[in-house]
């Protein structure tokens, strides 16, 4: 089934576009299994988790995914933010919307990247309106472009200069996100993605979101499945295995895919961390709705 374009008015009367996508069979599966909130990372859009949205509703599940502020077809700068918790809050309503369509099922949040970190900040928040959450390469802590000195002075720069590139953009010959060359080139000849360089506030932004979570991660108790590649340099592996360890839930998993780089639902694997997605997503909503 096609997804249904929508909108909300976000912080700021911001423009916030979304989609809905139905389940493809209910004769095969019954009512929806739950709802999945999925969440796009930097400098993309929610167009590029097409496959799998596909794969999601095939299983049937009902999926929500948003275009973030300054990020798609959503209003806003690009490579910029206001305030990090403007993400959090439109990821919020978002959530809401969700809940307002299907008020019986099981709500689960799939986030990539700059969404993991939204995610996290939203559930530490709002825990109780998740009945699980998966993180695909979590920014939890960034790769070598961001320096030591860029961090500690990254308060006054954005505070001076909000609107200064501080780091170069994705757009790079040997490619970050993915082992393979085409994902490189999509990204770089999609119109809806930023290629340009990130800005001081916004960076700083990010930097104050990361370390939040840091230190009150660990009291997360829901359901949670982490997913990383050893070969992300974009951000740090080490971010999602702290935070791992750290964490209070019974129910949590670890996954390492060995040379993968950041973009897992784009790698050479992206069958296999898709279906480790819907399998773990089968599980624990199974357990719920019994």
């Amino acid at each position: 089934m096609t997804p249904t374009e929508h909108f909300f008015s976000g912080e700021k009367d911001f423009r916030i576009v979304y989609q809905i996508s139905e389940p493809h069979s209910a004769a095969s599966y019954g009512p929806a299994r739950a709802v999945v909130v999925l969440v796009h990372g930097n400098s993309e859009h929610m167009g590029r988790y097409a496959h799998v949205v596909e794969a999601l509703a095939a299983r049937g599940f009902t999926v929500f995914n948003h275009d973030h502020r300054g990020h798609g077809k959503s209003a806003g700068v690009r490579g910029d933010v206001e305030d990090f918790g403007f993400f959090v809050s439109d990821l919020r309503k978002l959530v809401e919307l969700a809940r307002a369509h299907s008020p019986n099922l099981p709500i689960f949040m799939v986030a990539h990247s700059l969404g993991g970190l939204i995610a996290l900040t939203y559930t530490l928040e709002h825990e109780s309106t998740l009945s699980g959450l998966v993180l695909m390469s979590p920014a939890l802590e960034f790769g070598a472009d961001v320096s030591p000195l860029l961090k500690r002075l990254a308060g006054v720069i954005a505070k001076a200069a909000p609107l200064l590139p501080i780091t170069p953009s994705h757009k790079q010959p040997d490619s970050v996100l993915s082992r393979d060359p085409e994902i490189q080139r999509l990204f770089d000849e999609d119109p809806l993605c930023y290629s340009g360089d990130v800005r001081a506030r916004y960076g700083y932004e990010l930097l104050k979101a990361a370390q939040k979570v840091k230190n009150r991660g660990r009291n997360l108790t829901l359901p949670i499945l982490i997913q990383y590649g050893t070969d992300d340099r974009l951000v740090s592996p080490g971010g999602a295995k702290a935070l791992f360890t750290r964490l209070r839930s019974s129910d949590k998993t670890l996954l390492e895919w060995q040379d993968a780089r950041h973009e897992l639902f784009n790698e050479l694997e992206k069958g296999q961390t898709i279906e480790t997605l819907i399998a773990w997503l089968e599980e624990r909503s199974e357990r719920i709705l019994g």
